[in-house]
């Protein structure tokens, strides 16, 4: 998210005279250029040193560490794309050797090149008999537990028993290559993804190598460490490879595998099993429980006037049951992740509740929905038990009724944490930007600055979505959480004072117009230039033809039977955390479950509904563990990470969510076909 240079609270404190309804400032900031914002493109030298921190730092938690064992270096070397075999391991850890430092790891890196595909297909053709692409498992199981550094049963059978590449007896040697290199590459491009993100991480010292401003400081040599390297060890540098090392190494790195096929059909006209419950009747629209400011009444007094931004919200009232609604939304961040607002719900005695959640339509075009209504929506109902950090999963809504998703059944009373979940699979990064930019604001023949029609219509969306109670008024919790997104800053009770004596209000709340305005400030603050009327825009979602792409708003509705449910937003924060645990909780209750082979400790959990399949790497083990996932066969599909083949590390004693999947044509059967393998 791009903050803008001076928050907008200042702006109304320096900006605003009492004595006309909107005196605007003239002053205008001159953006501040940081070196960091220069591009370079980067050296051969620095592309491998970048390498060598991301593979370092999967292992280690900083630069200074040591590798302290064998185990510790082989895993340092698979993350930087290498794959060493024992004997090349012995090479650099002696029994003299006590650590390795990053300066040690990086000059092994430099004599270790990475094993070429080359080098495997011609190890591998020496078996080839028949010259067909494939090697019979007898044979392979006699070269690979007869000769030189010689495999286990059990080893060799995990390699017969990866399903992707045995079929009838034989071994097809050219899939494998191609799953070796390709495992190769997404395990390299995944540190990296993990050292991109972490900005902390991208600031460490690395030995004596630090990540320095775009100037092109010379890049040092690195120091090996005394004891480690010696003028003796010049020959066992002069590694010039051995193929069949590379070959026992390349089959070890997949111990076993489990694959999952599920086949879904077409769903995209099928509603599932959301109802509303019997004891949910409608009644005539009453005047009193509609949103305040959105029903005027004409002369005849029963007829009744809706604007027509409010029809969303008009809803019947029910008998016996007590409803409450909030608004939110899923935004999507620069770097992929998804943050969104969350909620404390409280129920006073113990009753039947209906839940759901659906995306927010803003179209005002007739028959015209909104483009993000096919992003998919959940909500995680969690308790609070004795205090925030103590949360229990209750349930989440897993009924579908079309592009709404629900809950029905029974809560006690209590605190009850709602958070809002989005799989990631529809909402993601555009690849192709846009080009051509909307005009926000002009100047009419006297100067006079006026915002365009166009732009008013997104400003009227984004107040339908950060106007969370739909009452037709921003109140200053509401315009703080759109202040937090767009400035960083929340807007103090002095300037709050200052916009509700010169802008529209109502009771102490922001009306739309007043919202307009507010935005008008902004451009006048800045002379005419958008700049700051952008930030906004981004922050928000909007791209530059002012289109909603990069954030999903939705709604969240609910009926008790007893009493009347509260709801209230109370952070916008990352989906993960408490939400990651609570899907891998529900995975793991009800998902389908495959243990690893050989392997009891490692468990693949796979969920599915009619819209999603959700799996969940659950590791027992003392020790973390690499999974290669591989999702080429599926058909009709899309998943969160926006790749076919990758590779996840799930730490000991733990479970991570390994990916979401989506069909890409709801209208179409989809055939979800995924092979789990476990890399050294």
């Amino acid at each position: 998210m791009v903050i803008r240079e001076r928050p907008r609270s200042v702006r109304l404190r320096m900006a605003i005279s009492p004595r006309s309804d909107a005196t605007f400032s003239n002053q205008k900031s001159t953006p501040s250029e940081s070196p960091r914002t220069k591009k370079f493109p980067l050296t051969e030298e620095e592309i491998f040193y970048m390498n060598c921190r991301a593979a370092y730092l999967t292992v280690f938690k900083s630069s200074l560490e040591n590798i302290i064992s064998k185990d510790q270096l082989y895993l340092a070397l698979q993350h930087a794309g290498r794959n060493p075999s024992q004997k090349t391991i012995n090479k650099y850890w002696t029994p003299q050797t006590a650590k390795l430092n990053f300066d040690d790891f990086c000059i092994i890196l430099r004599k270790e090149k990475p094993t070429s595909k080359a080098e495997l297909l011609k190890s591998f053709k020496q078996l080839d008999v028949n010259d067909d692409g494939c090697i019979l498992h007898t044979d392979l199981y006699k070269f690979l537990t007869k000769r030189g550094e010689k495999m286990t049963r059990e080893e060799v059978n995990a390699i017969i028993n990866l399903t992707d590449v045995n079929a009838d007896g034989k071994f097809d040697y050219i899939k494998f290559c191609k799953l070796y290199m390709t495992t190769n590459e997404q395990c390299l491009k995944t540190t990296l993804e993990k050292l991109e993100v972490d900005s902390k991480m991208r600031r460490h010292q690395f030995g004596n190598h630090i990540e320095g401003s775009p100037e092109r400081d010379p890049l040092p040599v690195p120091k090996s460490s005394p004891k480690i390297i010696r003028k003796t060890d010049q020959e066992t540098f002069s590694n010039k490879g051995d193929t069949r090392s590379s070959l026992l190494s390349a089959t070890r790195k997949f111990k076993t595998s489990v694959s999952f096929t599920i086949t879904m059909g077409a769903n995209g006209n099928r509603n599932s099993k959301l109802t509303e419950p019997n004891l949910i009747k409608p009644c005539p629209v009453n005047l009193w429980h509609c949103p305040r400011g959105s029903i005027s009444t004409s002369k005849n007094s029963s007829i009744f006037e809706f604007p027509k931004w409010h029809k969303w919200c008009l809803l019947p009232v029910y008998q016996d049951w007590q409803y409450m609604q909030s608004k939110g939304c899923f935004f999507l961040e620069e770097d992929g992740e998804i943050i969104s607002h969350q909620y404390r719900m409280q129920i006073a005695q113990r009753s039947m509740v209906y839940l759901t959640i659906k995306p927010l339509n803003l179209s005002q075009v007739e028959g015209k929905p909104s483009p993000w209504l096919s992003v998919d929506t959940a909500l995680y109902i969690l308790k609070e038990n004795e205090s925030q950090a103590n949360l229990q999963l209750v349930c989440f809504t897993e009924l579908r009724n079309r592009e709404v998703f629900g809950w029905t059944g029974q809560l006690g009373p209590g605190i009850y944490w709602l958070i809002p979940s989005t799989t990631g699979c529809r909402l993601r990064k555009k690849i192709n930007p846009v080009t051509d930019e909307a005009q926000l604001v002009y100047r009419d023949q006297t100067g006079k600055l006026f915002l365009t029609k166009e732009f008013k219509s997104t400003l009227s969306d984004i107040f339908e979505v950060i106007d969370l109670d739909g009452n037709g008024l921003l109140s200053l919790e509401e315009y703080n959480f759109f202040e937090l997104r767009t400035s960083g800053e929340k807007c103090d009770e002095d300037a709050w004072a200052v916009c509700r004596d010169n802008f529209d209000t109502k009771r102490n709340e922001l009306t739309r117009q007043g919202f307009m305005d507010l935005n008008l400030m902004e451009a006048n603050d800045r002379e005419g230039d958008p700049c700051d009327l952008w930030v906004t825009l981004h922050s928000m979602g909007y791209n530059k033809a002012l289109e909603l792409t990069e954030a999903c708003p939705f709604v969240i509705d609910i009926y008790a039977e007893k009493c009347k449910p509260k709801i209230k937003a109370v952070h916008m924060e990352a989906c993960s955390g408490q939400l990651e645990k609570a899907i891998c909780k529900s995975v793991l209750s009800k998902g389908d479950a495959k243990v690893m082979d050989g392997y009891e400790n490692i468990i693949v959990h796979t969920y599915s509904c009619d819209t999603w399949i959700t799996s969940v790497i659950e590791n027992k083990s003392d020790e973390k563990v690499i999974i290669h996932i591989n999702n080429e066969l599926s058909k009709n599909c899309v998943n969160n990470r926006g790749l076919n083949i990758f590779a996840v590390e799930v730490g000991p004693k733990s479970t991570m969510v390994c990916q979401h999947v989506m069909p890409l044509n709801e209208r179409q059967e989809w055939i979800y076909y995924c092979i789990y393998s476990l890399i050294s």
